[in-house]
């Protein structure tokens, strides 16, 4: 995703791990605990590319229904 700033634009900008039909963003993770980081982190995705949906997956545990989080722009 690059990134525009004043009609410029940088071409080594942030790097979403999926976009699913230029809708989804996905961030996948394999940690102990997702912290604020990797929420703003997709906050962050969701506002520069206008995208309303994101997905924080963690398949660092036992069930993975338990690692994702959903969050909205």
């Amino acid at each position: 995703m690059p990134i525009v700033y004043k009609e410029v634009k940088l071409d080594h900008g942030y790097r979403i791990d999926l976009l699913v039909e230029e809708r989804v963003v996905i961030e996948i993770k394999t940690v102990d605990v997702l912290n604020d980081v990797h929420t703003a982190q997709v906050l962050t995705y969701l506002k520069l590319g206008n995208y309303k949906l994101g997905l924080l997956l963690n398949f660092h545990v036992s069930v993975l229904k338990n690692g994702i989080k959903r969050l909205i722009n």
